[in-house]
């Protein structure tokens, strides 16, 4: 392993920047070129089938099989034109990547001539086994049968990689049964639920207002470490992390990486991938290091929040296989390396008009600002009641690692408003009673005329708040970068929604009432006296969750405690959110999952984390073990036979070392012993975790018990590490890994 390590250091230190050259000079000449946009589909459909088309995706209406024909036809006839010869249903199954299955374009008829077939009953639907993915208990292993679905919403692509071409097709998947297998699935209920109950608040302000798309820009941060490297090490091949590795001398205390100088391999590499992602339509727009060595960002534009999840996941996909043809290996994980700063996804999300408002946007206008507002305090109030759920959506076993630590928010969800909306809120708060005026002074009884001094970059940014205000959206700073952002944004759409819709119901009771009572008042300030008030109860219920302080601070944890928030810390305990009445209620009352997809949900997660923990502790096992013990003794066996010999030349009590080195062998021994003892009691552990009765059991088990054993044993080898002659050790360095790029 040493001489492999070896070898490792020196490929990687010789690999030349490969040369990437740009399709055209500008993006906008290349971009969207293998995507089966709007454009597109009008250049090979007729005009009424483009109609029929729009409409049906526009109204979320079915799509009847002639038009499908029609889609299917145009979709080939444009994919193979560009060279594709396979399509396939594009899916994410609850495994938390994609799949697909590709199946060629040519059919043999009974004379044998080869005829290039697509229909529409293919376009529609494909048949997965249902069986091979996880289903929490939804599908046996001899009930195979599950449906994928085409999703029109998110349009077609063509994914080309070293020479192949394959068209592929967005689709939900589903069970025989009719539950979502997916993530998408209940994504698309819950845009729709958001779109109905945003919609009707909005009528209050604008009547022009018909539909409401939440809007999403995921930000992706990733480490990038050289191919040769990546297999020297067992651990990252095997778990996606180091499960040993002693801190190198220089990390990221200088803190000089961070928007440093990008290595020329690693911007070959990015502007590659970016070429690649821009052709498929998705609008990564930002690139930087990140804070520490061999990090680094990337960053798109908004986008309808079903499709920036889609590009998402996909530009993970491409990100992987561009990275085979430099080199490199892109790590996902959320915390591959000790000591530095580990990975997220910070998932900024909005809410857009199809009037072109962006309805968590101050305006210049003091009435405009009422909407903002009731739009602002709806989602705090959301985030408060339904923060356990919410917190459950971010959930892994690599994400326990990064939650709480100095670079990731903690377990603890709360919400950064900025100093001027929390003067604003505080002084709406504490008005006993609202008293409305005519004409330019309608808002100032209230303060509400500060609204408008709220632009973009006046309030600062709070970067260990999990869920912040930043100007004109809410960032989820917590989301995992391993993560699926579907699982989120369901969530976070589905409380927000079921928020809006609690709070039209309260408008409606509370302004019939005061027009009973205020005849002689006018409607608009009776309305916005009804709204304000009701805001102002809202604020008063859920203040207890906004927090403007550092939430690294212990201090903030005691705090947190006595205003009642959940400091959920592991991930078994954090998923016992979604299988709660309050839960149910949310999700099976508003038609987003039914309580058996919400178990099925949960048995996954927990049968997840006790795989990845498992394999984490296998390897652990395997390399300590098998690699560092045999590395610590034969280095031991060197001392001693100095030792001996030094001893046999009489220079034993002369030969001022000779101490140093008998301790050294002391030590080694001891870490040796520490190592193998632990390993042993690890491995009894698991076998008793594997025997308990059901998941949630396990699961508690390898976090509390299994997880135990991982400290102490990587202890003991990063203690080996310091002292095992480098020659010596197997395993690549922290120090090479990170630095050498």
């Amino acid at each position: 392993m040493a001489t492999l390590r070896f070898k490792a250091v020196e490929t990687a230190q010789n690999r030349p920047t490969v040369l990437v050259e740009l399709p055209a000079e500008k993006v906008s000449d290349f971009f969207g070129i293998n995507v089966f946009h709007d454009a597109t589909v009008r250049k090979y459909i007729s005009a009424e089938s483009y109609k029929k088309l729009a409409t049906a995706i526009e109204q979320g209406q079915k799509i009847d099989m002639e038009l499908a024909d029609a889609v299917a036809s145009a979709m080939k006839t444009w994919a193979m034109a560009k060279g594709v010869t396979h399509y396939t249903h594009w899916f994410q199954p609850l495994t938390g990547s994609t799949a697909e299955k590709h199946d060629a374009f040519f059919d043999i008829d009974k004379g044998f001539s080869v005829l290039e077939k697509f229909k529409g009953s293919a376009l529609v639907q494909q048949e997965p086994d249902a069986s091979s993915f996880p289903s929490g208990g939804i599908r046996a292993t001899f009930e195979a049968r599950g449906y994928t679905a085409w999703d029109p919403s998110s349009p077609a692509f063509i994914m080309e990689i070293e020479g192949s071409k394959t068209l592929c097709i967005p689709t939900i998947f589903v069970s025989y049964t009719g539950e979502s297998l997916d993530y998408k699935t209940p994504l698309l209920k819950s845009v729709a639920f958001v779109d109905k109950a945003a919609t009707a608040v909005c009528e209050l302000f604008d009547k022009d207002v018909k539909r409401v798309t939440a809007t999403l820009g995921p930000e992706q941060e990733y480490f990038l470490i050289d191919k040769a490297m990546y297999y020297a090490r067992p651990d990252l091949v095997m778990a996606g992390k180091t499960v040993f590795g002693h801190a190198p001398a220089k990390g990221q205390q200088l803190e000089d990486h961070y928007f440093g100088s990008i290595p020329s391999r690693v911007r070959a590499f990015m502007v590659d991938f970016e070429i690649e992602a821009q052709k498929l339509g998705i609008p990564v727009r930002t690139r930087h290091n990140e804070v520490a060595p061999a990090q680094f960002e990337c960053a798109p534009t908004f986008e309808d929040v079903n499709l920036a999840v889609d590009h998402n996941i996909l530009l993970m996909d491409v990100m992987e296989k561009v990275a085979e043809r430099h080199n490199f290996k892109v790590l996902f994980h959320e915390k591959p390396f000790a000591g530095i700063n580990g990975s997220g996804k910070h998932n900024n999300w909005s809410l857009g008009t199809d009037t072109g408002k962006n309805l968590l946007s101050p305006s210049s206008k003091p009435k405009e600002n009422l909407q903002f507002l009731t739009f602002f305090v709806n989602v705090v109030k959301a985030v408060h009641d339904y923060a356990d759920v919410l917190r459950a959506t971010i959930a892994s076993a690599g994400n326990d690692y990064r939650l709480g630590a100095n670079e990731a928010p903690p377990a603890i969800l709360s919400i950064f408003a900025g100093r001027e909306m929390m003067n604003v809120l505080e002084e709406l708060e504490k008005n006993a009673t609202v008293k409305l005026e005519k004409g330019d002074n309608l808002y100032m009884k209230m303060g509400i005329n500060k609204i408008p001094n709220i632009i973009l970059d006046n309030t600062d940014r709070n970067r260990t708040s999990p869920f912040a205000f930043t100007g004109n959206k809410f960032e989820f700073r917590a989301v995992g970068s391993t993560a699926n952002c579907a699982a989120p944004m369901t969530v976070l759409n589905t409380i927000v929604a079921q928020q809006l819709a609690q709070f039209k119901k309260d408008f409606d009771k509370a302004y019939a009432k005061s027009s009973k009572k205020d005849e002689d008042k006018n409607n608009t300030d009776k309305k916005e006296l009804v709204i304000l008030n009701i805001l102002r109860e809202y604020i008063k219920a859920s203040k207890n969750i906004l927090f403007e302080g550092d939430n690294y601070s212990d201090e903030w944890v005691k705090e947190a405690e006595k205003r009642g928030l959940p400091n959920v810390k592991s991930s078994p305990l954090a998923l016992d959110a979604l299988v709660t009445p309050k839960a149910e209620h949310l999700f099976v009352d508003n038609d987003i999952m039914n309580q058996r997809e919400l178990e099925a949900r949960h048995e996954i997660q927990l049968e997840t984390y006790i795989k990845k923990v498992q394999i984490e502790s296998r390897i652990m096992g395997d390399i300590a073990l098998n690699q560092v013990i045999p590395a610590a003794v034969t280095y031991q066996n060197k001392l001693l036979l100095n030792l001996q010999g030094l001893a046999e030349a009489g220079l034993k009590d002369i030969v001022p070392s000779f101490k140093t080195i008998l301790d050294a062998v002391k030590n080694i021994s001891e870490h040796i012993s520490k190592i193998q003892k632990n390993v042993h009691e690890m491995i009894e552990a698991r076998k008793e975790a594997n025997n308990l009765g059901n998941a949630r059991e396990i699961a508690l088990a390898y976090d509390t018990k299994i997880k135990a054993y991982f400290e102490p044993i990587r202890y003991s080898v990063d203690k080996l590490e310091l002292i095992v002659e480098d020659e010596i050790w197997p395993l690549a360095k922290y120090r090479e890994m990170l630095a050498v790029r």
